[in-house]
């Protein structure tokens, strides 16, 4: 499971890979300078409603308490009651203590009460005369409701404001919170689509060599899960804990600004939030890790039973590995379980805090606006804070689990992103047009991994249309010639020559162009017949497809399939034959018309008849090319104008078939062990 180790790793969070991460942000910087913006508009809506629905309440709703005057008909907006003229709001002319009085609720019923009434204290109302605090106070009138509408007009229409505010704040905020999101949203998938197409090229320039020590799965996992937990972190992490920094700043001083002591009690159990943050991270880092580390071990388990499922089945061990992926799934769940546990504690005991801190507020509250030191509204507004306050708190929690899970996948990103094992074209380039088909290797030692020699020395020289064929026991360092030939690998030292030009001088798509392959084991591409012999090369029309496909008498079961040419083939051709998929392949290099044909025991998995077709087809297509042929069936290659028998690496024999066979050395013992019982 070395493969996945990388995926215990997590860092909590690393100020490197963020920069790194942020430098792709940059195409998109005004995006987020917009979403920014909305965002902030977007707080500062959600934070200035406690304070309209504060005014709504204290001055408006409970407007009544307000004193009323008794004036003369002049006053604008003065209300006839009683062939007499009162105003709400106190006019400058006159002294606030004389002709005041007071609109009170008393038994669903409303009156116009003589003086200055406590409305925090308790009164009665008794024949005509209000009682409180063994005062009393005459009672003007019992009000209608036109009347006490009339004298509520300036509430009532301050009402019909703040509604109609309110609304358009609702509005805008939903206008500007669907702009905001959909922005963010767009611009984290083009965020993503540019680091997905950047990491698939980057792979796809990678040396042959880091595909051979790299799990499919691994490279699989790095462009959809970790691509799209980045995803998570552009849309989900950055903006939005700006926005909650910025919303829990905004409601401290909102707080502070309206009452400073109700702030403090609100901030009481701050310190306490502080402290649980602090060990929530802490324990939540370690379940996080326990569970990444689980689920790499079932992801390897998963990869690497599923590949070797015939195995498995062929063998009768699906019980027993079934009881292996059960004990791997049970950890990763108790993993789960235990991630779970640290949440369970941690977010309930926010949620207590928070009823805690409401009601210490609604307490303090409570007593100073019984005893006439605070509003209501403004107690009201609070309470709305408080539950704002918190929200934000719950959501870093959610995100600190992103952040973690970023951090990993952005690491792992990056190094692939680093990973420099390119065969890179040089700066200066031989321009390079269609090859006459000369090779020559001068000297060349070749190795995998700098440690163990697979060619030494190798020297050869294959002359144009000259059919060229390499053999040798497993190991011998065959394939490894032609994967040099189209510089798939870099050669440690000597030089590859074609046409007298040294490879590493050639743009190597102009090298690959000029020769075409024909590998043991056929990849089909998942489309159609024709898709998979022209490979997206436009110029190749459907004719010339047609014409390679009879020259390697591929025709002859392409024609009886329902759709023909346009027959569909599913990943690997899984749906065709081994030599039918060889077929396709043959007709797949010849369609590119190349100079250079290279065979990788291409013969070698075909039965008798299929072989004798593609013989037929190879004595055409080798005419005017040079061939290089690989083979382990010495049948196929008697006819080879130079026969190579390498051996540990090196050149033992070079010659034609019948040269070979009289020297009676390796290439004739081979004959002799192939065809001893003939």
């Amino acid at each position: 499971m070395e493969q996945f180790n990388e995926e215990i790793q997590s860092k909590q969070y690393d100020s490197k890979l963020m920069k790194r991460l942020l430098k792709f942000t940059l195409p998109f910087k005004k995006h987020f300078a917009v979403v920014m913006v909305l965002m902030i508009i977007s707080t500062i809506f959600s934070l200035i409603m406690p304070v309209f629905m504060k005014i709504a309440i204290d001055e408006h709703i409970n407007g009544f308490r307000k004193p009323i005057y008794e004036v003369t008909k002049e006053y604008n907006n003065a209300v006839k009651i009683s062939n007499r003229y009162f105003i709400k709001e106190t006019p400058k002319e006159i002294n606030n203590s004389s002709n005041l009085y007071s609109l009170i609720y008393y038994e669903k019923k409303a009156y116009l009460v003589e003086g200055s009434i406590n409305y925090n204290d308790s009164f009665a109302i008794d024949n005509g005369v209000l009682i409180q605090d063994n005062k009393p106070h005459n009672v003007f009138k019992k009000l209608t409701k036109e009347e006490v509408s009339q004298l509520r007009s300036y509430d009532i229409k301050g009402l019909k404001t703040i509604v109609a505010v309110l609304l358009v704040i609702y509005i805008l905020g939903f206008i500007v919170n669907y702009t905001q999101i959909y922005i963010l949203q767009y611009t984290g998938q083009k965020i993503v689509f540019d680091i997905r197409n950047k990491l698939f090229k980057h792979i796809e320039s990678l040396s042959l060599s880091f595909f051979d020590k790299t799990p499919v799965g691994k490279l699989v996992t790095r462009l959809t899960n970790d691509v799209q937990t980045l995803n998570e972190m552009y849309t989900g992490v950055l903006i939005f804990l700006i926005k909650d920094v910025f919303m829990l700043l905004g409601i401290i001083i909102a707080m502070f600004i309206l009452n400073v002591k109700l702030t403090l009690i609100s901030l009481i159990t701050l310190p306490v939030i502080f402290i649980t943050a602090i060990l929530f991270k802490k324990y939540d880092r370690n379940a996080y890790r326990k569970v990444r580390e689980r689920l790499s071990r079932i992801n390897a388990f998963l990869s690497e039973n599923i590949s070797g499922m015939k195995i498995v089945q062929i063998y009768h061990k699906e019980e027993k590995k079934f009881k292996e992926f059960d004990t791997i799934n049970n950890s990763y769940k108790q993993a789960n379980l235990e991630q779970i546990t640290v949440f369970a504690i941690f977010r309930p005991i926010i949620e207590l805090l928070a009823s805690i801190t409401m009601a210490l507020v609604i307490w303090y509250g409570s007593i100073n606006i019984i005893r006439g030191g605070l509003q209501f509204g403004l107690v009201f507004a609070f309470v709305n804070y408080i539950m704002m306050f918190f929200q934000p708190i719950f959501d870093l929690t959610e995100k600190y689990d992103l952040l973690q899970s970023a951090m990993a996948s952005s690491e792992r990103i990056f190094m692939l992103f680093d990973n420099q094992n390119i065969i890179k074209n040089p700066e200066k380039q031989v321009k390079v047009e269609r090859f006459k088909g000369k090779i020559e290797f001068k000297n060349v030692w070749f190795s995998y991994n700098d440690k163990d020699w697979v060619l030494r020395d190798v020297s050869f020289k294959i002359n144009p249309g000259e059919k060229f064929a390499f053999v040798g026991a497993t190991g011998a360092g065959k394939t490894s010639i032609i994967s040099l030939i189209t510089r798939l690998y870099d050669i440690q030292k000597g030089e590859i020559l074609i046409d007298d030009i040294n490879i590493t001088h050639m743009n190597k798509e102009d090298l690959r162009r000029n020769i075409s392959t024909v590998l043991q084991d056929v990849f089909l591409f998942t489309g159609d017949i024709k898709s998979n012999i022209r490979l997206n090369e436009d110029s190749i029309t459907d004719d010339e497809i047609i014409k390679a496909c009879k020259y390697v008498n591929a025709d002859k079961f392409i024609e009886k399939l329902p759709k023909s040419y346009d027959s569909p083939v599913n990943e690997g051709g899984t749906t065709f034959s081994q030599g039918q998929r060889q077929l396709v392949s043959f007709a797949r290099a010849i369609a590119f018309d190349p100079p250079i044909l290279v065979l990788d025991e291409a013969t070698s998995n075909i039965d008798t008849e299929t072989e004798s077709l593609i013989q037929d087809a190879l004595n055409k297509i080798t005419k005017g090319r040079t061939t290089i042929v690989v083979a382990h069936r010495l049948s196929t290659i008697k006819n080879s104008d130079r026969i190579v028998v390498l051996h540990k690496g090196k050149i033992r024999e070079i010659g034609t078939h019948n040269e070979l066979l009289d020297k009676q050395g390796l290439y004739y013992n081979l004959y002799q062990l192939q065809y001893k019982e003939a």
